[in-house]
């Protein structure tokens, strides 16, 4: 291996596997059915019954790096374990480790002041409650964060709250209780980087309304909890401001680098369940007196999404290493590559196994429309591919600026 797992990342990998295989696999189809008929704005039994399990056997907020709340791991030593929980849609949130809560904790820990650590992220921490992240609007093109709206503006010792955002994960969850919101506070900044700023947001403070469920691919609840949210003339303390006025797109950076991996790993995870479920319908699946898996065309795809499946998990590695030894800023080429190979990778692997399943891959059964939903979406959160191509292109040319 060209990155070699120490002994402690080894040793919680057993432990995630065998918890996995106990515990995640065998209620799989429990909690699609609970989603289903509970809809996004329950909490799911399934869930809370194993949380205190994944906790018990030393499985939580492995994602955390520098703190003394997690396992304390780099970029690269949480990538394989990040991979694992992303076989499964219920893993992730079992183990503490689930977006955005990941991201927002991870802000939280950075920037939020003590007290509001002591009310948001001790709880959060403790899997007692869920956050969400306001940022994508559905009035402007998101995919430029200097386009977004949303105003928050100071008076006195408050800021005033004004927007509406979308896409808003987790927000119809019962359990979510603080909102990290992204708006203007300079809007005619000459700098456009420097107009936006993140404030907490407590989601029962008056103006807050979670409008609407929003489903991905008909799905609600699962991959997430995609939600619309107004802000109507809400009021927040000073104090909740987050690093400080116009610092916004700085913490955004910072969040959605580590997001990008964990985003990368657990699709690849999802990729190769994906290709255990493919190889083995089509080998008991027999058509024109063969059985699927000796045709010739599904041995090619077979063989390219096994080599798909190994390149985007060095690519992944290599990004996560370089985040951890140059860190996020230098690394930004790294994290863009992996943005756009890996959820297109995962697309048509997902693919070609719904279509190895023949009908049977459209239904909900064997889990491959969920799925592609988590992979098509993720070519378009944290950054849309093409985004992410002219950003590799630019840092491409660059190269050649001085010939």
């Amino acid at each position: 291996m060209l990155y070699p797992m120490s002994p402690k990342v080894v040793e919680l990998m057993r432990k995630l596997d065998s918890f996995i295989d106990r515990h995640i696999y065998p209620n799989e189809e429990r909690f699609y059915r609970e989603a289903e008929e509970l809809g996004p704005w329950k909490v799911y039994p399934v869930v809370e019954e194993l949380k205190p399990r994944a906790r018990a056997e030393g499985l939580w907020n492995l994602f955390l790096p520098d703190s003394g709340h997690g396992a304390g791991l780099t970029n690269l030593e949480y990538a394989p374990l990040c991979e694992v929980m992303g076989r499964s849609h219920l893993a992730p949130e079992v183990f503490n480790c689930s977006a955005p809560d990941t991201g927002n904790m991870e802000v939280l820990e950075r920037y939020a002041t003590k007290e509001d650590k002591e009310r948001w992220l001790k709880p959060l921490l403790a899997g007692e409650i869920r956050s969400c992240f306001a940022m994508t609007e559905p009035a402007v093109a998101s995919s430029d964060a200097t386009n977004i709206e949303s105003s928050i503006v100071r008076e006195g010792d408050h800021y005033v709250i004004n927007g509406r955002k979308w896409y808003t994960t987790n927000a119809t969850d019962p359990r979510c209780k603080i909102c990290i919101f992204m708006g203007k506070t300079d809007p005619d900044n000459a700098d456009r980087h420097k107009q936006q700023s993140m404030i907490l947001v407590p989601m029962d403070t008056a103006g807050v309304e979670v409008k609407r469920p929003l489903p991905v691919f008909g799905f609600y609840g699962v991959p997430d909890r995609a939600s619309e949210v107004v802000f109507t003339d809400v009021r927040v303390p000073k104090e909740n401001m987050l690093l400080g006025e116009g610092r916004g797109f700085e913490i955004a950076q910072g969040r959605l680098g580590p997001g990008r991996i964990h985003h990368c790993m657990r699709l690849i995870g999802l990729s190769e369940r994906t290709l255990e479920k493919m190889c083995r319908r089509v080998r008991s699946r027999i058509a024109f007196g063969k059985p699927v898996s000796e045709q010739t065309v599904t041995q090619e795809r077979i063989a390219e999404a096994r080599i798909m499946i190994e390149q985007a998990r060095l690519l992944t590695l290599n990004a996560a290493y370089a985040m951890d030894t140059v860190g996020n800023k230098v690394a930004k080429a790294e994290i863009a590559m992996i943005k756009v190979a890996v959820p297109n990778m995962a697309c048509q692997i997902i693919d070609w196994a719904i279509q190895a399943h023949g009908g049977g891959g459209t239904s909900n059964d064997f889990g491959l429309t969920q799925a592609y939903a988590t992979a098509r979406l993720l070519r378009l959160a944290d950054g849309p591919d093409e985004v992410h191509r002219n950003q590799i292109a630019r840092f491409e040319l660059k190269k050649y600026s001085n010939e």
